[in-house]
């Protein structure tokens, strides 16, 4: 009786609550509420959302309480799951499942003068760029979701070096054409070699400061602390990195057991000063790149903030590989516990497909320069 008894006290102190939670916004207006000084987590503002019932789905358990705080019915909007997180109080576990949900013309303007929600609750429409610039104390499991909110919804990739191998100086003609070609501050994932990386991307960098950059993680140092090609990148260029990026391949070894080395160390080795961007094309990187994302925000470092998940659709570059097509691509989309951006013979055109497939941005060489 004495161990049962222990053994229910234990249990008894780890609560896990499930909750749904609504991004909800309208262009760059996105809706918060103001919990109150005596609940949990109090005096933060928060995004809308609720506990999520045993006998709801995440999404209907979003509908309900959206419409119950607010009086706004999303049952016909879409809504876009951006993740999965998991975050402990210490006092209270929380399981968060999290949805950027688009308001209709017609509904932010029925709804944008209501400073208080049905439940008594004070609520407030704010700027997105303020909102990300932390102007808003929000509770500690928001942290990632504020970053989530800052993938774009087109990222551009360059040129590998090697399509200007016919020109004179192809880093120079590789240099001009991106100079020229990328739109004005725009995210863009500069996929090189590392034996290229550090002078090729520092030109860049250079001479159009305004892009947001994605440099890949430097596979051949894996096992330094620091790598030279970042350091050196990151310490000359006036540009602003916003993530590393994760190859498939990389991704893959860190968790299939194919590196000896420990959790603690896998963490030390990629770059924890950066969010992360990681490639997946199948169940298994998707279940990699999930317990890379726990890892990291148990640890408190920078978390993986989307997912390229491809193909989707059949490329020029790999002709013979076979796309996932749209219903399996979605099918892995909804296990990922990170925003997944769609790669892989799209077109910027071609978001709202994505959207509606469960991701949140498409990415690409070709369409995506101007």
């Amino acid at each position: 009786m004495p161990n049962e008894m222990s053994g229910q006290s234990k249990t008894k102190n780890i609560t896990i609550v499930n909750v749904a939670v609504a991004v909800i916004y309208y262009k760059t207006k996105y809706l918060l509420g103001f919990r109150d000084a005596a609940q949990h987590q109090g005096n933060r503002y928060e995004f809308v959302g609720g506990k999520i019932e045993a006998d709801e789905s995440a999404e209907q358990a979003l509908i309900r309480e959206v419409v119950e705080e607010t009086g706004i019915d999303i049952h016909q909007n879409m809504m876009v799951k951006l993740g999965r997180l998991h975050h402990d109080y210490g006092d209270k576990q929380v399981s968060l499942q999290v949805y950027q949900v688009e308001l209709t013309a017609q509904q932010y303007e029925q709804h944008k003068h209501c400073e208080y929600g049905l439940e008594g609750q004070a609520m407030t429409w704010v700027e997105k760029s303020k909102l990300l610039a932390g102007a808003y104390h929000l509770p500690a499991a928001n942290k990632t979701i504020l970053e989530w909110l800052k993938l774009p919804t087109k990222i551009a990739i360059t040129y590998p070096l090697a399509h200007f191998s016919a020109q004179p100086n192809s880093a120079a003609a590789w240099v001009h054409y991106h100079r020229e070609q990328l739109a004005t501050e725009s995210w863009v994932y500069i996929r090189l070699k590392a034996s290229e990386l550090e002078y090729i991307a520092q030109q860049l960098m250079d001479v159009r400061p305004d892009i947001l950059a994605i440099l890949p993680y430097d596979n051949d140092c894996q096992r330094s602390k620091t790598t030279s090609t970042d350091a050196m990148v990151e310490a000359k260029t006036t540009g602003s990195i916003v993530a590393k990026h994760l190859t498939h391949s990389v991704l893959m070894a860190w968790f299939n057991g194919t590196q000896d080395i420990t959790e603690s160390e896998q963490l030390a080795h990629i770059s924890s000063k950066h969010p992360l961007i990681v490639s997946c094309h199948d169940i298994a990187s998707i279940r990699a790149a999930n317990k890379l994302a726990s890892m990291r925000i148990q640890q408190q470092l920078s978390p993986v903030i989307g997912a390229f998940l491809s193909p989707v659709l059949t490329t020029r570059t790999h002709p013979d590989t076979v796309p996932l097509g749209w219903e399996s691509w979605s099918a892995l989309a909804r296990l990922a516990d990170m925003p997944v951006i769609g790669l892989g013979g799209l077109a910027p055109v071609m978001i709202d497909q994505t959207l509606a497939h469960g991701g949140v941005s498409v990415a690409g060489i070709r369409q995506f320069h101007e």
